[in-house]
């Protein structure tokens, strides 16, 4: 059977590898027989050149990241390539990250969980990227998210907040002349963490009405993605 190894990016924050680890027992479950490791880029351990370290045979490589940039395209194929030439004996395949599959449905259901309305402006907060088609697809994503709740979304890269917080003030500004009565967060990510928690306080110091919704995190939206890759890249790895 093919290992599956899920690459998360990894945080100083200790709620991203709590979430992390939440995912890898859902998908655990979605993919019963499946050997799943859980591996993390950069801060969090255990990193993912470990983990590819000690694995053997067939590996699949999901990377459990919503934009298609920096960290997919160079990062990540430069440290399966350092891996496999330490264990040859090992083949690994890395798929195309989650955010190619919608988490549209996901985003929609935390807005739900979390009490949003029909009333309600709703700034999607993502990752922003040097690559511009990670971003564009991104701000395409906030557009389904429109589409799907028939109200306005602005998108904030959390990345870029600008002096003193002048995207968000912006963005704000965008969503209530909008006719929104109130700010509804969606972020567009893994886990909550020093990004959202730095957008949300700039939020609360503008004194702007707002809900918060969830992360992804172990969204069924979110496995299923998770599963349809590695079903696909074990066929072609097996072939």
């Amino acid at each position: 059977m093919t290992t599956l190894v899920l690459a998360a990016h990894g945080s100083r924050d200790p709620r991203f590898s709590v979430t992390a680890r939440r995912v890898a027992d859902a998908v655990r479950i979605a993919l019963p027989g499946v050997t799943v490791e859980l591996a993390y880029l950069d801060l969090t351990a255990p990193l993912l050149t470990d983990v590819l370290g000690s694995v053997s045979g067939e590996v699949v490589v999901v990377p459990l990241l919503f934009g298609d940039g920096y960290h997919s395209k160079v990062d990540l194929p430069a440290l399966i390539d350092a891996a496999h030439a330490a264990n040859p004996a090992a083949t690994i395949v890395q798929t195309p990250v989650v955010g190619r599959h919608s988490p549209v449905p996901a985003l929609v259901e935390r807005l739900s969980e979390a009490g949003a309305g029909p009333r309600d402006g709703v700034l999607m907060l993502a990752v922003g990227s040097s690559d511009a088609g990670s971003d564009a697809s991104v701000i395409g994503r906030g557009r389904e998210l429109s589409a799907a709740l028939g109200r306005p979304v602005r998108t904030l890269f959390a990345t870029r907040l600008g002096r003193d917080g002048a995207a968000v003030r912006e963005t704000v500004d965008a969503l209530l002349a909008d006719g929104a009565d109130r700010v509804a967060v969606s972020p567009l990510f893994l886990s909550a963490g020093l990004l959202t928690d730095r957008v949300e306080r700039y939020l609360d110091a503008m004194d702007v009405p707002m809900v918060v919704a969830g992360p992804v995190a172990d969204h069924p939206c979110l496995v299923d993605a998770v599963a349809r890759l590695y079903t696909a890249a074990a066929v072609v790895v097996a072939s």
